[in-house]
């Protein structure tokens, strides 16, 4: 038993030491998602305009694809010209026009290049850190990496409440409270909804 409690001791303050920094996050996130209507914010936009060099406008107008990402000559000349990174998300090509939707945590930004005179047209929007964190929080647009992030911190967090509960079990019969507490923390939410969630 010995063994036993202070192995689960050890799981219990390792995947609280994990989840410290996501579960404050998470939890600040939550009360301005919350409160989202009260928060006000004043998007910036700014919009960008240029002109694609012949040969590599030749070169797109020549490919003709289908929701395909942009080719790697045109992402280079965007990423050393205009500072405009765009990796591999797939644009939508037409007879005249590229167009490009790039969406982001916090904000937005789209891309358009008329493929007859090689105009190019950009705008990106930022709506502030505020929005940026309440992104994090529900995974919008936050890529691959931030999606497995989250579920391993889910993982980390069942197993923090898992032993915790465990422990609460332990030494529930020193501390009368324990499980009235426990008992409200699963009441209280049901209450909520079938009185005033409809």
């Amino acid at each position: 038993m010995k063994i036993y409690l202070g192995s689960l001791r050890e799981w219990h303050w390792v995947s609280s030491a994990i989840c410290l920094i996501g579960m404050l996050l998470f939890a600040i996130t939550g009360i301005t998602l919350n409160h989202a209507a009260q928060i006000k914010a004043t998007p910036q936009v700014i919009t960008q305009e240029a002109q694609l060099p012949a040969d590599i406008l030749s070169t797109i107008a020549a490919l003709g694809e289908d929701n395909a990402p942009l080719p790697a000559v045109l992402q280079h000349w965007l990423q050393d010209t205009q500072q405009i990174r765009v990796g591999e998300q797939l644009a939508e090509w037409s007879e005249d026009e590229v167009y490009l939707s790039l969406p982001r945590p916090g904000g937005d930004a789209w891309l358009s290049i008329d493929l007859t005179s090689g105009e190019l047209l950009y705008e990106r929007t930022d709506r502030g850190w505020i929005s940026y964190f309440n992104d994090l929080h529900k995974g919008r647009n936050t890529g691959v990496a931030w999606s497995w992030f989250i579920d391993v911190f889910a993982v980390f967090c069942i197993i923090f409440c898992v032993t915790g509960l465990i422990l609460l079990k332990r030494y529930a019969s020193g501390r009368p409270a324990t499980w009235p507490m426990v008992g409200l923390g699963l009441v209280l939410p049901w209450v909520l909804i079938l009185l005033f969630i409809h």
